[in-house]
Parts: structure tokens; sequence; C-alpha cells
């Protein structure tokens, strides 16, 4: 395993060092010095950089600048820790350095919440406190606190107690009222397509109102949803995403009246680029008088993708990208001059684990709230425990599993190797590799009385509860293995193992993979056993290799 022994070296070398402050979760927050991911870097090292900026699922893409720094959020669904915090000092390069939620209150989030959970944060700071407003559609509007984003953040306070209430951005205005825009969610509410105001108390924790509707989008912009919160130039400003998430467009609303009419403009559209649903992202504004939007791209298995576009100003109106034809409505770039802003060096979220820390590196998140027992990196120093867990009550697949440890796809082509030692296994538990989503496929190591079976597996509809199809199985000698998956373009998975990380045998045909809810594939470690009784057993994970 030539490649991923250079890399682990290259970790050390680079010293890619999280420092962790232990929480159940395993994750508090991070602080990493440079890392060049393998698989993904947008800035191409001349001034210019591509898009998109995070080949990664950070959904909904929220972004606010503190001085010289900026910091961005996203959608994090069921998965735990939540609300991922990362950070750039150009717009380009960024790091993940925390997570706003390590690990929620109460009992919720202890079983898979796929779709559910966070939905569509927004980032702001204001009289030096940083704020995150959330939407959870079965619960309400949600918000957390702190002075520093790579330290501790407060318990979720819930703002507003409402069923499908969804994306919220608040807006303190200069006579002191802070006020919050939201959209509904349809399978919840039973309406959607509105945009409503309501006000909240002097410290954000509370409404005031029962709200204003203030935008209905229904006969010329069907799905609005994701609205940010702006003034400028005594308007308020709406962004908000229309049309729908694959083919939709960016409309800006405007008012000089907080709670309307606001005139309507489509300022991002797809026009003939690649890039398709360009909406709902976020606005900066620099000292140099460039302006600058985030938004995301849907790559179905790959998730929602973050670019990155320049913002000129017409008639107090945003455009946003390049504007060919002059009429108001840009189109996305897939490469840019980068923001003038001081340079910094290439920075990438880190991706590569030699799990060599006292605590999970911040890329990884589990499927639901991890219980104690599921992992440990203390039992054998350098390496990852995990333990052997159950399926779900009644499940047949992994869908409801919530000891999956996963990451995100880093890239449209890349690989994983992972090493790994079962000898620790108990009969019929296994442990491996996993591509999942709405439908996976697995690589795993199963021990068995007659010694170790290598199976390659896979699940189609697995949120359907339809069981596991054992494809291919090879028996093996030793316990000691290296598992792999190589991911193409297309989101076309194979899987090989070897038995001296030097010549992998690919197992089985070509898996395509796909989505999962709201969220893209993700690939990432599992362990599981038949039964809940007697004690388990674990697998040693040596490294978690990114190419």
């Amino acid at each position: 395993m030539c490649g991923s022994i250079s890399r682990r070296l290259l970790s050390k070398i680079l010293c890619c060092i999280l420092v962790w402050n232990g929480a159940m979760s395993g994750v508090v927050h991070g602080q990493a010095t440079t890392w060049v991911s393998q698989a993904w870097s947008p800035d191409q090292g001349n001034g210019t950089y591509r898009n998109p900026i995070l080949h990664a699922d950070y959904s909904d893409p929220d972004i606010c600048r503190v001085g010289e720094d900026f910091y961005m959020t996203s959608s994090s669904f069921n998965s735990v820790p939540a609300l991922p915090i990362l950070h750039s000092k150009d717009l380009v390069n960024w790091e993940l350095i925390n997570y706003a939620v390590p690990a929620f209150p109460g009992d919720y989030y202890d079983i898979p919440q796929h779709g559910n959970g966070v939905w569509a944060p927004c980032l702001r700071y204001h009289d030096g406190l940083f704020y995150i407003y959330w939407g959870d559609p079965d619960r309400g509007i949600f918000m957390v606190q702190t002075e520093d984003p790579k330290g501790e953040w407060s318990m979720p306070i819930l703002v507003k107690k409402a069923y499908g209430n969804i994306d919220p951005s608040p807006l303190w205005d200069e006579d002191g009222k802070v006020y919050l825009v939201h959209a509904f969610a349809h399978s919840r509410a039973g309406v959607k397509s509105l945009l409503q105001v309501v006000e909240l108390s002097a410290d954000g924790a509370y409404i005031l109102d029962k709200g204003v509707v203030v935008f209905d989008g229904h006969q010329e912009h069907p799905t609005i949803e994701g609205p940010k919160f702006y003034k400028r130039n005594g308007y308020y400003y709406i962004f908000a995403p229309a049309g729908g998430v694959p083919t939709g467009w960016q409309l800006v609303l405007r008012s000089k009246d907080i709670y309307g009419p606001y005139e309507e403009k489509i300022v991002l559209a797809q026009g003939d680029t690649p890039i398709n649903g360009p909406h709902q992202g976020g606005w900066v504004s620099l000292d140099n008088g460039e302006d600058w939007f985030v938004h995301f791209q849907d790559k179905g298995p790959y998730g929602r993708v973050v670019h990155l576009q320049p913002v000129t100003w017409q008639d107090d109106w945003p455009v946003i990208g390049e504007d060919t034809d002059g009429d108001g409505t840009g189109f996305p770039y897939l490469e840019y001059i980068k923001p003038n802003l001081p340079m910094q060096e290439v920075n990438n979220p880190v991706d590569t684990d030699d799990f060599e820390r006292s605590a999970l590196g911040l890329q990884w998140q589990w499927n639901a709230t991890p219980q104690p027992g599921f992992y440990s990196l203390e039992s054998h120093p350098g390496r990852l425990q995990l333990t052997a867990q159950p399926l779900a009550d009644h499940a047949a697949n992994l869908w409801m599993s919530p000891n999956l440890l996963l990451q995100k796809f880093p890239a449209e082509e890349f690989s994983n190797t992972v090493k790994v030692d079962v000898e620790q296994l108990k009969d019929g538990e296994e442990a491996g590799l996993v591509v999942f989503g709405l439908d996976y496929g697995s690589l795993s190591v199963m021990r068995s009385m007659t010694g170790y079976q290598v199976n390659y597996k896979r699940c189609i509809e697995a949120e359907s509860n339809t069981p596991e199809e054992l494809l291919t199985s090879v028996s093996v000698g030793e316990p000691e293995l290296w598992l792999k998956l190589t991911v193409t373009e297309g989101a076309q998975v194979q899987f090989s193992y070897s038995t001296n990380g030097r010549v992998f045998r690919e197992m089985g045909e070509v898996f395509s993979a796909r989505e999962g809810k709201w969220v893209g594939a993700k690939t990432g470690l599992f362990a599981t056993r038949s039964s809940s009784k007697g004690i388990p057993g674990y697998v040693l994970v040596d490294e978690f290799v990114v190419e």
C-alpha cells in the first residue's frame, strides 16, 4: 500500500493535528495546519480558482464575514455532530474547524432522522456574538450562539415552536428591532412558496408576533425557500432560491419597508452552463468594494456542492456571476479570478485520518448520536476500535443503524483505502467499508467458524428495509486486510481488497452510488453483529486514506 503509506507520512509532515475537547460525540472543535487534499482543491495556484470551491455535500451554505475572517455553515440533517463550521481568509481555501452542535440534548437523534433534523441554517455575526438559526421541520426554529466559532457554542434554543417552519434568517435593524424571515415545508405545514417575516425579541431568542407573509411565489417563483435577509442602501433584501433544487434560479426581493411590498428579480440562473439549479447561499461584502456569493449545485450522489461567484450591483440590484447580455441575470463561472484578499496557503478540509490523535477527525459524522461503546481511540492507541453493534430492531439493512461512521464524498473521482484487523471479531460479526445512500454497497470482512470471508454486498431501496444481497464472497486466511473503494465519474464505485496492501483484487461489478435523503452519498466504516446478546467483538482500523 505504497500510496497510503506515503500519504500517512505526508500527514505527519504537515502536522495535521486536530485539538479536541472531549464530548460524548467525540468531536467539539479542532484546529489544523494547512492540508492539501489529493482528491479536490479549488485554488489553481495562479491567482484563479475553479468551482466548486467545496466539492462536497455542504448543502444550503451560508456565510458571514468578521474582519479578515470568513465563516461558513451548512445543513447537516440527521448527521451528528451537526452544523459544521468552516473558516477561510480568501473565500477559496476552506478549513473545517468545528461543529456548532457536537451532540443534541435528549434522545431525538439517538435513531437516524433521515431527511429530518437540521435544515438550511443561517450564520450571522452581531454585536460580538455569532448566531446560527435553523429550521427543524418537525419541531420549529432553533438558535445557537457563541463568542468564538472555534470554541463552544450554546445549547440550542427553541425560538419558535412550529411544524413546517424552515429556513430562518435574522436581521438586526438600525432601530434596534430584530426580524426573522422564514419559509414553509409543504410536507408538514401544508403550504409552500410563501415567505413570512416575524419580529423577534431584542436578544433574538423568541418571537413577538404571528408574522406577516411578505411574498407569495406560487405564480412565477414556485417552491421559493431558503431566504436570507440583508439591508443595503435603505433597501431590505431577501435572497431566496426558487424553482426547485435541480433546475431552479436565484431570486432577489427588495423593498423600502420590511413588510413589503417587494420587487423581484432573477439574478442568477443556469443559462447554457453545466451548473444546474444555481441558488441558495449567502452574500458577503468586502472592505475593498468586492461582493461575493456562495451557492450550491445539486450533483445527485455527490450532494450539494459549493460554488463561489462574484457580485456586481446595478441600480441597487445584485448581479451574480457573468451577465453576458446585460439583462441583470448572471450565469455561474466555472473558473474566475480569486477575491482581492491577502494570499492564503492552499488549504482544504481534511479527509484522510490515521487515527493517531485523541479524538476523531472533524471529517467524520455519525448516522445518529453515538452511544458509549461505539468506538474507542484509547484502547489501541494509533488505531480506531469500532465495536460490533446489532442492527436496529426489525431492520434488514444498515439504514437505521446509528453506528455508521461516515464522511462526505470529497471529489468527483477519488479512492478510500482502509487497513483493518478483524481478529477480535466474533463468529458472525463483520466490519468494513460502505458507500451509503438510498442504495448502498459495502465491502466487509466476516468472521466465521471456518475463518474469514470478504463479502461484497448491495442494498437497493434501503429506506424500504430491503434486505442486503450478498453478491461476491471470498475466503481469506489472515485477519489483517486492506479494503478499498474507487469512485469514478458519475459516482461509479468499484470495491477491491488486498492481503498485502500492494496488489488489490476487484470484488464484483461496479456499483452506482446514490444520494440519501436530501444528502449526497457518503463513505465510511461500520461493524455489525447479528445478536445483541453476549460481549461483542471489534475491528481495529489502522488508517483511512483518501486519494
